[in-house]
């Protein structure tokens, strides 16, 4: 079995063999694994441990945000080419046993409303959550990792550069690439993406129902997906609105399987995935296999329009109808099956400029 061991007591800044804070073809894999390999990645919570358990309102001030995000890895999948779409199983998401939330002034979907901080401890034990902070209520586990990612060509990295600088240029809210708290400095520093928007490599889409079991599909822009993870989530609603889960460190157990070619046959890029949920009907201990896929507010020239929700739910309905026609189905009939049967799902509505809406639907339908 391969693994990624970190010393959580430990910044990234500390241990920065052990993972990346930017998105960069040139960071190196820590780890090279075959398909079909267990392998055991230990994670850091979103803000790099900057949020102990004893913190308070007034450490907030202190965080380095260009440190947020830290990430283990990158892997490297052998026989994985650019192209190919790698599909990642997630075998379990274990917590550790503490986790907070927090509203940071300036971040979140009512950041214009909601200006005063705010921060819950919780206690995670025997599949709860408990804070002193928000008291009558128990939260129930249902961990995952809120972000998953591989590597960007550096022809993506420019062009997606390019767009989130027009976001900028128009009064967007928007990270730029930063080489302040940037692991690996240097020239992945300089130029690396930021980690707080999803693209179409994946990263911080917050998907919630990516829990143990699940499996996610990306598109591959480097040979050997160069594949990441962190931001562990011990429980979230959709659309994550005050811009955090139940943030947690956690323990995530992966296998890998590549699909040749098949980014360059998919008529969109981004992230597709599938899960399994109870059937409804409270009668039944049965679970359905779904489908999923993802839409952000992308136009078809690859322009950005941050933030708009409407464009992301346009994608993800377009995405769905793109996975319909794959099996067989006419454009009409991928459109009329998308209005009987797809549900769409806020899964994040904070991770500027990228907001992610998700169709999914069930494969029982398929008989």
């Amino acid at each position: 079995m391969h693994a990624i061991r970190i010393d959580r007591s430990k910044r990234l800044c500390d241990e920065p063999h052990c993972g990346h804070n930017r998105y960069h073809p040139d960071i190196e894999p820590l780890l090279e694994v075959n398909e079909g390999e267990e392998v055991i990645l230990e994670t850091r919570d979103a803000v790099d441990g900057q949020i102990a358990p004893d913190a308070t309102v007034a450490d907030f001030a202190k965080i380095d945000i260009g440190a947020l995000h830290p990430l283990t890895g990158p892997v490297y999948v052998k026989g994985v080419k650019a192209g190919d779409v790698l599909e990642i199983e997630f075998l379990d998401v274990v917590p550790q046993a503490t986790g907070f939330t927090c509203i940071l002034p300036g971040l979140g979907f009512l950041r214009d409303v909601m200006t005063d901080p705010f921060l819950a401890h919780w206690k995670l034990s025997d599949g709860w959550a408990t804070s002193e902070q928000v008291p009558g209520v128990r939260i129930p586990g249902a961990p995952f990792m809120g972000i998953s990612a591989v590597a960007p060509s550096r022809q993506k990295v420019e062009e997606w550069t390019r767009r989130e600088q027009k976001i900028a240029e128009r009064g967007g809210m928007v990270m730029m690439p930063d080489p302040a708290g940037a692991i690996p400095a240097g020239a992945c520093g300089v130029h690396g993406l930021r980690t707080l928007p999803p693209r179409e490599n994946g990263g911080n889409f917050d998907v919630k129902q990516l829990t143990k079991g699940a499996k996610l599909f990306l598109p591959v822009y480097v040979d050997g997906g160069l594949f990441s993870t962190g931001d562990g989530h011990f429980a979230q609603g959709d659309g994550e609105v005050c811009v955090n889960a139940i943030e947690m460190g956690a323990t995530v157990a992966v296998r890998f399987k590549r699909h040749a070619g098949l980014a360059l046959r998919r008529k969109f890029e981004g992230p597709v995935f599938t899960y399994t949920q109870p059937v409804p009907d409270p009668r039944s201990n049965l679970s359905q296999q779904m489908l999923g896929v993802m839409g952000m507010p992308l136009h078809p020239d690859g322009d950005c329009e941050g933030e708009n929700l409407n464009l992301a739910a346009r994608n993800a309905v377009l995405n769905m109808m793109h996975l319909l026609q794959e099996r067989g189905f006419s454009q009409q009939q991928a459109y009329v099956i998308c209005s009987i049967a797809a549900d769409l799902r806020i899964s994040n509505a904070v991770d500027v400029p990228n907001y992610v809406v998700s169709a999914v639907l069930p494969e029982a339908i398929f008989g």
